[in-house]
């Protein structure tokens, strides 16, 4: 079963989301949904995800703060960067994360999500 981590403070960025996946992805999967980054990080080891999509912009901790203490103890999902942001420094500071595999801005669209589950 494939594991998804959506983090992300805007429910109805998470929900679009959700909806994107589910009718694209052909495997199994599960969801796991997280409104706040600091949860995320106390429960994602018993998670252990394939996949997680990160928004940057966040109270309490942002995904930036996220990516500084996220250290998977088992095998590293692969990180999508999910945000609103379109600041050409943004898109350069996630490639300083060897986790991240790709900066997506929202709203995650069909093409990208199908490149991700082929």
């Amino acid at each position: 079963m494939v594991k998804i981590v959506l983090i992300d403070d805007d429910p109805i960025s998470t929900f679009v989301t959700e909806k994107l996946i589910s009718k694209n992805i052909k495997v199994p999967y599960k969801i796991f949904k997280y409104q706040s980054a600091s949860i995320a990080l106390d429960e994602i080891d018993t998670i252990v995800p394939n996949y997680l999509f990160l928004d940057l912009n966040m109270p309490e901790m942002t995904g930036w703060d996220f990516l500084e203490v996220f250290k998977p103890t088992q095998k590293s999902p692969e990180v999508y960067i999910l945000s609103s942001s379109v600041d050409e420094n943004d898109i350069i500071k996630a490639t300083n994360y060897a986790i991240v595999k790709q900066y997506l801005s929202k709203p995650l669209v069909k093409k990208y999500i199908q490149k991700i589950f082929l």
